[in-house]
């Protein structure tokens, strides 16, 4: 099968790979639809994530099931399945309790890489949710989101409590940012304020469900927030970055007895500990467990409540994926999908 490998920042590359095989009864075998380049791709991209040795890419991924492994009960061979990027068995009591990406025996889909026309899926049973049928084909960027980037969006609106009466702030305009705005909105907040220097993703923020939009960061984007609350910060902050900055911003720009909702992956994040002590700020995040979504997420996208597909700006053929990590890394684009 063809898939894409990362040899060295900047250097993708498409290439013959041997096809996947069932390692163990609880594995499944999938033919993708479509998958993508995330954002966390690019850390490594960009040297800022040292991976060692040619590396295969990918952990977003949907499409038709081709094989299972004898102990796979709850998907089939011919169903269409959405997975989340960790597998996991969503019966231990980590994932009785909602954390199914910290599962006691989870696996990160990213380790096997699924940009690329087929993929193994480890505890099939527990990270698979099969679709009600075959979707329609305007579907399928609809449910790839929910993959990954919808229910990291999603778990980082949960997070923050955002909710009825809420204002919610969003440090963060690529497609988990511009997706916590539409979780936010569908969670029923009041207001929502979307951080953004970017004319294309303010548009598609207001689309989602954005009240308010801020251009300034930093401590001038905090004063902006607090200026529009009246002094006091916004209720529920969303923190979709990673950074040091941004995770300063969005601690800041939370009221006194706020939610942060955190899913950027941190890279060099240091909070100091006596401001976060004085400033009475909830904080929760981290890998988002997707798979305690997927079902109501799925229902949402089949109903066609909400098309979070609309984060996908550029789709490219796989074979094309090197262009597509430029055009992400540039900011030419939000996230885009390829097709295998």
């Amino acid at each position: 099968m063809r898939a894409v490998v990362m040899y060295a920042p900047g250097d993708v590359r498409v290439e013959q790979r041997e096809d996947p095989k069932i390692l163990a009864p609880t594995d499944a075998i999938i033919r993708l639809s479509a998958t993508c380049v995330c954002g966390s791709d690019l850390w490594p991209y960009r040297g800022l994530d040292k991976y060692d040795g040619p590396v295969p890419m990918g952990h977003e991924y949907v499409g038709v099931v081709e094989e299972v492994g004898g102990e796979v009960t709850s998907v089939k061979p011919g169903q269409f399945v959405v997975g989340s990027f960790f597998a996991s068995d969503n019966t231990c009591e980590i994932c009785r309790a909602g954390y199914q990406s910290r599962c006691v025996h989870a696996v990160p889909m990213a380790a096997i890489g699924t940009q690329a026309q087929r993929a193994r899926v480890p505890l099939a049973d527990g990270t698979l949710v099969a679709t009600p049928g075959m979707p329609e084909a305007d579907l399928i960027p609809d449910l790839l989101a929910a993959s990954d980037v919808l229910g990291t969006g999603w778990f980082a609106a949960v997070a923050a409590e955002a909710g009825p009466g809420k204002t919610v702030a969003v440090v963060g305009d690529g497609a988990v940012g511009l997706l916590g705005v539409l979780a936010a909105k569908q969670l029923g907040a009041e207001r929502i304020v979307a951080f953004s220097r970017h004319a294309d993703r303010q548009e598609l923020a207001v689309e989602f469900g954005a009240t308010d939009i801020v251009t300034e960061r930093g401590d001038e984007g905090v004063a902006r927030i607090k200026e529009l609350t009246g002094g006091l910060g916004a209720h529920s902050v969303i923190e979709a970055v990673g950074t040091q900055e941004s995770m300063m911003q969005a601690i800041r720009s939370a009221r006194p007895g706020g939610h942060v909702g955190y899913v950027g992956v941190a890279h060099d994040v240091e909070l100091p500990g006596r401001e976060l002590f004085y400033s009475v700020v909830h904080l929760h995040g981290g890998p988002a467990p997707v798979r305690r979504f997927l079902p109501g997420l799925i229902e949402l996208i089949w109903d066609r409540t909400i098309n979070p597909g609309k984060v996908f700006d550029l789709e490219l053929p796989l074979e094309q994926a090197a262009e597509g990590y430029r055009a992400m890394d540039e900011r030419g684009a939000v996230k885009v999908l390829l097709r295998p």
